[in-house]
């Protein structure tokens, strides 16, 4: 009988910069009662990461440019907010009161260049914002080794984020890091039922383990930056978090 199943990882410490992920990881999944088993996956929230490398920033040192200024007033945001998104971005997309969308330097098109204020507490009476990982990629594959290396299991990594979608309501939990699992798996080729060849089919199973992930997660006080899934269906595969990103050529609403 085929089974997923995902526990939550609950009673993970408040995370700050330099916090040994690894170890703490290990810990949450031991007082489960279990422990990693090989082909184990753990999806871990992006925020948790971000803190631990860093990637904090306090408002109040951001000096809004002549640009970030201009997008201000037509978004309504904190200028500084606004800098601190164009910093982490290549191009402004679209732009309207509350909303602004843009291509972040990794690729991803995302409201806000996934800067993230709840839950990212404070640098003393200072008000600050959370920049996604610098590299969420190299942030999983070393997540996955330090890992490896207390428990000598090989598991996959998945940093996993809310996006909004296009065409559709509500956020959802995608991938935006990946070592030791396939984000994208290729199904072209094979045979349906019918034994017709697959064309197209092409299935983002990082993104759909990051949003399984999220509903045990949450998006507001549930305290579950950490997931446990074992289960997965496919093949263990170095990879990245780029396979899922559509390049601009093939985008038909660019």
């Amino acid at each position: 009988m085929r089974q997923l199943t995902l526990t939550a990882l609950e009673g993970l410490p408040e995370i700050e910069l330099g916090a040994p992920l690894a170890p703490l990881l290990v810990q949450a999944v031991e007082r489960t009662g279990s422990r990693l088993e090989t082909g184990d996956v753990l999806v871990v929230a992006q925020k948790i990461v971000s803190k631990a490398e860093g990637r904090r920033v306090a408002l109040s040192q951001v000096k809004p440019g002549a640009r970030a200024l201009e997008l201000a007033r037509v978004v309504q945001k904190d200028a500084r907010l606004v800098e601190l998104m164009l910093s982490e971005s290549r191009e402004v997309l679209r732009a309207r009161p509350g909303v602004l969308i843009l291509e972040h330097r990794l690729g991803f098109v995302m409201a806000n260049a996934g800067l993230d204020r709840s839950n990212v507490g404070s640098t003393g009476d200072e008000a600050c914002a959370l920049l996604l990982p610098e590299d969420p990629d190299a942030s999983a594959r070393a997540l996955r080794l330090a890992l490896r290396g207390l428990s000598h299991i090989e598991v996959g990594v998945i940093i996993n984020d809310s996006f909004g979608r296009a065409w559709r309501n509500g956020v959802a939990g995608v991938a935006i890091g990946v070592s030791g699992v396939p984000a994208l798996v290729d199904m072209r080729g094979k045979a349906d039922r019918q034994g017709r060849p697959l064309e197209m089919t092409q299935v983002a199973a990082a993104d759909e383990l990051a949003a399984a992930a999220s509903l045990l997660m949450g998006q507001a006080d549930e305290s579950v930056p950490a997931v446990l899934v074992r289960g997965f269906p496919y093949a263990a595969r170095e990879s990245s978090a780029r396979e899922l990103v559509r390049p601009r050529e093939e985008d038909l609403f660019r």
